[in-house]
């Protein structure tokens, strides 16, 4: 189980694949620098910067810390049965559905960096054993939060789930995230057997080869027209490993990525 404070320490580079964000997350980056990309937009998250990502999205990040420095920031997710929890207590509820973008920039508040920076002393800590210590944290988290943006209650306390969408947009949109198949049908309000079902009819393919096929397509693309190097490319495209998409490139056109010219 994902921790509700998560504090992130590299020394290199680390890109971090494809993730789904499954809670809500109000971030602090201490120091280093974020590259954040939804699927629509690639965000650049600095040294000083806050952040709120909204649950139930696909996002990619690549984490570098500054020269001769060490990248550290600090995550605090925000769970579903939390809030729930919260608005009993509280009696806060959502007051309509909101559509917005994955991730969310913060303007500078000196009262996110108080909030954040009460939580620095803990962070050595083991948090087991301290979940009412958790739980004030996240409550003065939501409050915050809320008291400095007050249109976030709509978006906190909204607990429905994906609705049926256009599968088609959804996934020429977001093709390139290497998260499974039940992920993808979740994400479009579906049942794992109904979007199947749905994706053969508009595809005329099953899932996993059209996904291999539009992924190989658009690396051909960027290494013939762009001059990427296959090593830039495959893990930005849902590839694990480079020597899988170099057969499966390599089957698919003939000739070895690297071979491309």
């Amino acid at each position: 189980m994902m921790p509700s404070i998560l504090y992130s320490c590299y020394y290199e580079k680390s890109r971090e694949g494809e993730h789904f964000v499954h809670d809500h997350v109000f971030s602090y980056q201490i120091s280093g620098t974020l590259d954040l990309n939804d699927g629509d937009a690639v965000y650049n998250i600095k040294e000083g910067d806050f952040g709120f990502c909204r649950r139930n999205h696909l996002a990619k990040f690549v984490k570098y810390p500054p020269e001769k420095g060490v990248f550290k920031s600090i995550s605090v997710f925000i769970g579903q049965d939390f809030l729930r929890a919260f608005s009993l207590e509280y009696g806060m509820t959502a007051g309509k559905h909101v559509e917005g973008p994955a991730i969310m920039p913060l303007p500078p508040d000196p009262r996110y960096h108080s909030f954040m920076q009460s939580l620095l002393p803990y962070e050595s800590e083991d948090w087991k054993g301290k979940e009412k210590l958790i739980e004030l944290k996240l409550k003065e988290a939501v409050l915050l939060l809320i008291q400095t943006r007050p249109e976030m209650k709509d978006i906190l306390f909204d607990f429905t789930e994906p609705g049926k969408i256009d599968l088609e947009a959804f996934m020429n949109k977001n093709y390139h995230f290497n998260v499974g198949l039940k992920r993808f049908a979740y994400l479009t309000g579906r049942s794992l057997a109904t979007f199947k079902r749905d994706f053969g009819e508009i595809f005329h393919l099953s899932p996993s080869r059209w996904l291999q096929q539009r992924r190989l397509r658009e690396a051909h693309y960027l290494i013939k027209e762009r001059g990427a190097a296959p090593s830039e490319v495959y893990l930005d495209l849902g590839f694990e490993d480079l020597s899988h998409f170099s057969f499966a490139f390599k089957k698919m056109f003939g000739v070895a990525p690297s071979r491309i010219t």
